[in-house]
């Protein structure tokens, strides 16, 4: 071992945790994922690694591998749509455009239509830039088929990625008149903020009241949520970091919701509301994930 910050498990602790939450879309079993290869770290006589950052990430990533088929199943059988857990940013983030690209709802919902194995090789190679070789010692392929399985896997995000606007002076600015517009009923200013094929996708989990099927349209999705102001006069909304850019953090009638956005040329072309409760348990944390780590 030779890392020179001392225990190599806390200075990749950030990392480890992004390639879980990526690989995943829910903090909560990528907290569980990287508690697990500590134990394994733990367990291991560290003199004899000789590359302490790989070995990490090998474990990580065949952990969540195995996390994430346990998961399919059970989302096979979930209520309405399901939607990435919202997590915690610091603005700072936002910065780094690739990273907060990596971890955005768009991203990580695009993600969701990978197999497992596929997704882990895109996280590894297309984030993080992992050698194939290495990639592949961690999903059990050859680097030749590592190298097949990122290619279509790059393809099939690149055929469903949203176009991403990164001036973040923008996307508050956006937000914020969407938030005035929210508090007001102001149907109009609704409009204005919204594209016209926007697309509104919520998450109930079969808990919380939520449209089960996406709404599409400029029009219905500004008439439905102009009734907030009326269904919840003293709601509470704040603009909060969600995912490396600005979002809406909702509490109203004893019940939290978190709203985060797709933009596209000033406008607003996706809405993510999350009111699965069970998603929403570590919103009012500190931040879970920071550039530096």
């Amino acid at each position: 071992m030779s890392e020179r910050d001392g225990d190599p498990f806390v200075a990749h602790r950030n990392l480890l945790f992004t390639v879980a939450y990526e690989m995943l879309g829910s903090a909560a079993d990528a907290e569980d994922v990287v508690q697990e290869t500590w134990l394994r770290w733990s367990a291991v006589d560290q003199a004899e690694v000789q590359e302490p950052r790989a070995y990490l990430v090998r474990i990580v990533t065949r952990q969540a591998l195995n996390r994430l088929r346990t998961l399919a199943r059970r989302r096979e059988d979930y209520v309405g749509e399901w939607l990435p857990e919202p997590l915690l940013t610091t603005p700072d983030v936002a910065e780094d455009v690739e990273l907060a690209e990596s971890v955005s709802m768009a991203m990580l919902t695009v993600l969701e239509t990978l197999g497992p194995t596929e997704r882990a090789v895109f996280v590894l190679r297309e984030v993080f830039d992992l050698p194939y070789d290495e990639i592949g010692t961690a999903v059990g392929k050859n680097a030749a088929a590592v190298r097949q399985i990122a290619l279509r896997a790059r393809n099939h995000v690149a055929a469903r990625r949203p176009r991403v606007d990164v001036d973040h002076a923008e996307q508050r600015a956006v937000v914020e008149r969407f938030l005035v517009a929210v508090r007001t009923g102001d149907l109009q200013g609704l409009m204005d903020a919204l594209a016209p094929d926007v697309l509104l996708r919520a998450d109930g989990g079969g808990i919380a009241n939520a449209i089960r099927k996406p709404l599409a349209g400029a029009e219905p999705v500004a008439r439905l949520l102009s009734k907030f102001a009326v269904f919840a006069p003293d709601g509470k909304l704040d603009l909060v970091w969600l995912n490396g850019a600005p979002a809406v953090l909702i509490r109203a009638r004893g019940e939290l919701t978190a709203v985060s956005f797709g933009l596209e040329d000033g406008l607003i072309s996706h809405l993510y509301v999350v009111r699965n409760p069970h998603k929403l348990t570590a919103l009012d944390t500190e931040a879970t994930l920071s550039r530096e780590g």
